[in-house]
């Protein structure tokens, strides 16, 4: 129905040309890739018989992406454009347009052309940017090194987009930041801290419409490693942990040969283990006594040996 109220194509140039001539203001907008986004033109009240015409400029030339007119009373609205198909919407009342799931490739400068009694003409250019990505932290030389300098070492890094810049905060001031224009490539940056003295850092990567953080666990990355070098007294607690179990076991084997020695001279026997049976029987409740007594010192039981001393009794 609308093509039979096409405006010729030289006309429409030919104010197009008029107006590019008048050096309009340019508003800019930043937004985030997937949301929807309406290009507000601060009107309040467009002339209800006013011409709306919004282009698109894409690779050097504009593309007429909206058409709303007034013929014979009737308001007719035209989304000419293959580009955005079904995610236009204009605000007749204002003239804003609003573009649904707006994506980078809809980045571009846009014009909304009124034309009334007289021409206005703005201009607005929309930067679409995806959502940053979170900053990994990884300590770069861990491997490489035990010694407090180069042990602790972040490294903090992101995969790099349009306008995206990669920062380290110490607390809440910024003490080193970095960006590239390549966006193929992924940005590094170190944390440049001789002495870390466990304080809180930040890893922050940002664009214009986002913001991911990463908070760097100094504890568990430099301090530790620091930390895991023992000196003499945490050599010396080791040992002590190590050699006290021991110490207990070797006691507690000689109280048993001890023990089984006293009674097997009781009895007036001399034992030779492989001849006298009651000499063996002997030695092996005792043997089984210990052994109870060493399951109840591992896994520290209270009433583990009154229970060691009534298993033997009931054996014997």
């Amino acid at each position: 129905m609308f093509s039979e109220y096409r405006i010729h194509p030289a006309l429409l140039h030919l104010l197009y040309c008029l107006l590019c001539s008048a050096g309009e203001e340019v508003v800019r907008l930043q937004e985030l890739e997937g949301n929807t986004v309406t290009i507000h033109t601060g009107l309040t009240g467009v002339q209800s018989d006013a011409h709306i015409l919004w282009f698109y400029r894409s690779e050097n030339a504009d593309i007429k992406i909206v058409i709303s007119l007034i013929i014979r009373g009737e308001i007719i609205t035209d989304y000419d454009s293959e580009r955005f198909r079904d995610r236009l919407q204009l605000n007749r009342t204002s003239g804003s347009l609003t573009i649904r799931n707006i994506s980078r490739e809809d980045s571009g400068v846009y014009k909304l052309h009124i034309i009334t009694g007289s021409i206005s003409v703005w201009s607005f250019s929309v930067d679409v940017y995806a959502p940053v990505l979170k900053p990994v932290i990884r300590n770069q030389a861990e491997k490489r090194s035990v010694s407090l300098r180069e042990s602790c070492s972040p490294l903090c890094s992101v995969e790099n987009g349009k306008d995206v810049s990669l920062s380290w905060y110490e607390e809440k001031e910024r003490i080193s930041s970095i960006s590239s224009s390549n966006s193929s490539e992924r940005l590094y940056l170190p944390l440049n801290k001789t002495n870390p003295d466990c304080s809180t850092y930040t890893c922050v990567a940002a664009n214009p419409v986002s913001t991911q953080t990463t908070q760097l666990d100094i504890t568990n990355i430099c301090c530790k490693s620091v930390s895991g070098t023992k000196g003499p007294r945490d050599l010396s607690k080791s040992l002590a942990a190590v050699l006290t179990p021991v110490g207990l076991i070797v006691a507690l084997l000689i109280l048993f040969l001890w023990i089984w020695k006293k009674k097997t001279k009781q009895q007036g026997k001399r034992c030779s283990w492989f001849y006298n049976i009651s000499c063996l029987s002997l030695f092996y409740y005792h043997y089984l006594f210990f052994v109870c007594l060493l399951f109840c010192f591992i896994h520290s039981t209270i009433y583990c040996p009154v229970f060691c001393l009534q298993l033997v009794k009931t054996l014997s």
